[in-house]
């Protein structure tokens, strides 16, 4: 197989996606030579992206780019050469050229890519889920968790408080030795990013904290946007949160603090995302990729050419269309021809 190099700004990022793609070289490297490559910060050992450039080593090897504002820059600037771009979050209105195989952090990532990148390569590759975020079957002292990062100000203005008088409410605000410790002290998890990714106008790539909930016993209680609803299943594994009201929310989590139970035959929820499982998968699409760029690609597809928010100004232009070709617009018209004709005279 081909020298795997990921591809990021710098090493020192604390950002979801960043940690995802540290876990995908990891396990890559578990099945042929990868390496990580800066192409903005020099990081004592590890090469940048123009030392592998100049060398001849870097010639059929295949790039790894993700970090999406930098997206089609590296696509250009590692024109002529194998990339694969990975994608976690979907949104950033560019376009990928049909010769660059997509790899989606999620099932929701994928189908996004299905849509847009119709012609290119797609594959699912799940994120890993640590072995550390499991059931410890633990007495639990706190009744309800909440991560302040990416909450909605529902979550934190209204339901908070709300809760607070009946039970107890821990929200954690900062870094923590060990979260699955804490997940494993609390019997109920809350989660609502909708908020937080509509403001960024990008989706939830993965979502791992409500799925590490999960494993470690918690009831959970998210929103299901995005990547989430990959593997939160409302009224089976979890319970969607922003249930038509305040007051119907607050009975709910009350009723799952009072129903809690250490489940004695618990099944792991995250077995799909644990690394074994993730390494089956992923040996089997790189020998894909590999074969991909063995082939001499000559006659793509013809490329659609629609990029995601161009798809949305055509639908806008649509309705408009719609409306002016209603007969109360076309009422509307006749009124206004008629009141300026009368305020002209």
């Amino acid at each position: 197989m081909r020298t795997a190099y990921f591809l990021f700004p710098k090493l020192n990022i604390h950002a979801g996606g960043h940690l995802a793609q540290m876990k995908l070289l990891s396990n890559t490297a578990a099945i042929c030579k990868a390496q990580a490559v800066t192409y903005e910060d020099k990081a004592e050992g590890t090469p940048t992206l123009d030392e592998v450039l100049q060398a001849s080593a870097g010639e059929d090897a295949i790039f790894f780019v993700h970090w999406g504002p930098h997206v089609p820059g590296l696509i250009e600037r590692l024109k002529g050469r194998h990339v694969v771009y990975v994608s976690y979050s979907t949104g950033y209105g560019f376009h990928i050229p049909a010769n660059v195989p997509i790899l989606a952090g999620s099932r929701h990532t994928q189908a996004y890519w299905g849509r847009y990148a119709a012609n290119n390569p797609i594959y699912y590759v799940s994120c890993e889920i640590a072995d550390e975020f499991t059931n410890k079957h633990r007495t639990r002292d706190v009744d309800v968790l909440v991560q302040k990062r990416k909450s909605s100000r529902y979550l934190l203005e209204e339901l908070v408080p709300a809760l607070q008088v009946h039970c107890n409410v821990m929200v954690l605000d900062s870094w923590v030795e060990s979260l699955s410790d804490v997940l494993n002290n609390s019997k109920v998890y809350l989660y609502d990013s909708t908020e937080y990714w509509g403001f960024h106008d990008v989706s939830e790539g993965f979502g791992l904290p409500p799925l590490e909930a999960l494993a470690c016993g918690c009831t959970v209680f998210s929103s299901v946007n995005d990547a989430l609803s990959d593997y939160l299943d409302p009224g089976l594994n979890a319970h969607k949160l922003r249930g038509y009201s305040k007051e119907y929310d607050v009975a709910r989590i009350l009723k799952a603090v009072r129903e809690w139970k250490d489940d004695q035959n618990f099944v792991d929820p995250a077995a799909d995302y644990r690394k074994d499982a993730v390494q089956k998968r992923l040996r089997i699409i790189l020998k894909e990729l590999n074969d991909f760029f063995d082939y001499k690609h000559d006659n793509a597809i013809a490329d659609l050419g629609i990029l995601p928010h161009e798809v949305e100004v055509k639908r806008l232009n649509e309705e408009l269309y719609s409306i002016k070709s209603s007969r109360a617009w076309k009422f509307l018209e006749r009124l206004r021809r008629l009141r300026a004709k009368f305020t002209k005279s």
